[in-house]
């Protein structure tokens, strides 16, 4: 369980395994607590009850397990969150180094590996303010990637982008899940999750409506929440 000040219950008696290599998405309407799960799953936020596991490593109040756990999360948000001083090479290597504690010369190999994967080997020497929205998201991708996460947490990450650039931030993203990273994302695009997802979670005021694997969700969905929400986006 997670609540706010106000009272506002965010997460309740909310329960939900996701396996490795897995990808699962959450949809829900505006308010949910889609975001709040998130961001608990990486310990930006605590939890008032209950219990958050990955891979082994319980989340609890013992820092040496929440630093373990940052160490394996990998999280994108809808903003794209690159230092403006830093060009492209120094953002994606400045986590290496920080939170890996690699060298810079194994660091930037890292880097322009991931920069070739993501379509932006020329923009290695850039700054944010010289790229498109969608490019500060594809680099934002690569940066989390470059710390060799166990899973990878997407929060909105097009919501905040022109509609023309959208597809290249899905396309990265239809890699990481072709190449079998477990992904948790939390999206609108209901085409993408079709296309990409194992599994497709509902949540309503910070319950769990309704999982189910992915053709099944939208197929023959059992709750009519799920079916009302649905004859809505679709």
């Amino acid at each position: 369980m997670k609540t706010f000040p106000g009272p506002v219950t965010a997460l309740d008696d909310f329960t939900i395994q996701v396996q490795r290599g897995e990808v699962l998405v959450v949809i829900g309407p505006s308010g949910s607590g889609k975001s709040t799960l998130l961001r608990c799953l990486n310990g930006l936020e605590s939890i008032d009850s209950g219990r958050i596991v990955i891979d082994g490593i319980p989340l609890d109040n013992h820092e040496a397990n929440r630093f373990a756990i940052r160490r394996e999360v990998g999280m994108v948000f809808q903003a794209f969150n690159l230092f403006p001083h830093l060009s492209v090479l120094e953002n994606i290597n400045l986590a290496q180094r920080l939170v890996r504690g690699v060298r810079k010369s194994e660091a930037t190999e890292t880097t322009r590996v991931l920069l070739a994967k993501v379509g932006l080997s020329e923009k290695i020497h850039s700054y944010p303010d010289e790229l498109s929205g969608g490019q500060q998201q594809r680099v934002a991708i690569a940066r989390a990637v470059a710390l060799h996460p166990k899973v990878m947490l997407f929060d909105e990450a097009t919501s905040a982008l022109d509609p023309e650039m959208i597809g290249e931030v899905l396309d990265v993203m239809r890699r990481l899940a072709e190449e079998g990273m477990t992904m948790v994302i939390v999206t609108h695009e209901m085409g993408f999750a079709k296309e990409v997802s194992d599994r497709v979670a509902f949540m309503v005021d910070g319950r769990l409506v309704e999982e189910a694997e992915t053709q099944a969700f939208f197929t023959q969905p059992q709750q009519e929440r799920t079916r009302d929400f649905l004859r809505q986006i679709l």
